[in-house]
């Protein structure tokens, strides 16, 4: 499973200290920080389960930061593409 979170992270420093305390608390988790993208993006990958989405963002509020969760769901006819049938000639 893989959660997506919008921050408010700044530096790599701030993230790389981040990313140890998320890895301290959960060793199955997978934890990136994409400080390039405009949200700020913190991506986090469970190797055996669910991300625990609510302590995630808790570990970021205690340490001064905030994070939401960005849905999954891109809106409808952004990023799909129309469903075509194949027909072999």
């Amino acid at each position: 499973m893989v959660e997506v979170f919008k921050t408010d992270v700044q530096e790599r420093r701030q993230a790389n200290r981040l990313i140890g305390q998320i890895n301290r608390l959960f060793s199955d988790y997978t934890v990136s920080f994409d400080l390039e993208d405009c949200d700020k993006i913190l991506r986090v990958q469970s190797k055996t389960g669910l991300v625990d989405a609510e302590l995630v963002i808790a570990i970021l509020e205690d340490s001064g930061f905030t994070a939401e969760i960005l849905p999954d769901d891109a809106p409808i006819g952004l990023f799909t593409l129309p469903l075509l049938a194949f027909t072999p000639n």
